[in-house]
Formats: structure tokens, C-alpha cells, sequence
């Protein structure tokens, strides 16, 4: 089983690249698949989670085929 991880915006310059794929046995977190993918980073205080292109919190479950996105609050003006 996998799920795609991508990271948008600043956050992507943050950890270095554009996304992970992360193979999975059961279903996960969304905080679990951001501390599989980046284990030696804390997840930062304001970062929004979507799963599936839905927003959700970090105790969103994750499962095969999603699509994890992380990314910065959206600013305008």
C-alpha cells in the first residue's frame, strides 16, 4: 500500500523537496505520515494538512491510494 506525500510553497524549499511516496501496512495519521517522511523535523505549529485535496487535522486517518498534502497558511491581501 502507498500514499503520495507533496509540499507546497515554502514549506517545500523547507524540507528540501517536492514530495515523498511512503509505502504503508495500515492505515496512519496524518501527523504519523509527516513523522515517517521527516523524522528528524517537528511538524510545525501552523501547518495545514489536506487529505484527498480536503482540508483535515493531524488525526485525519491516512489511508492506501490518498494523497497527503502539507503547505504553509495562505496568506492574501
Amino acid at each position: 500500500m502507498s500514499i503520495k506525500v507533496l509540499y507546497f510553497a515554502s514549506l517545500k524549499d523547507r524540507v528540501g523537496r517536492s514530495g515523498d511516496e511512503l509505502n504503508i501496512e495500515a492505515p496512519l495519521s496524518v501527523l504519523e505520515v509527516w513523522q515517517r517522511v521527516n523524522p528528524n523535523m517537528n511538524i510545525p505549529d501552523t501547518l495545514l494538512a489536506a487529505v484527498n485535496m480536503e482540508y483535515v487535522g493531524l488525526e485525519a486517518e491516512v489511508n492506501d491510494g490518498d494523497d497527503v498534502a502539507f503547505f504553509p497558511p495562505v496568506t492574501g491581501g
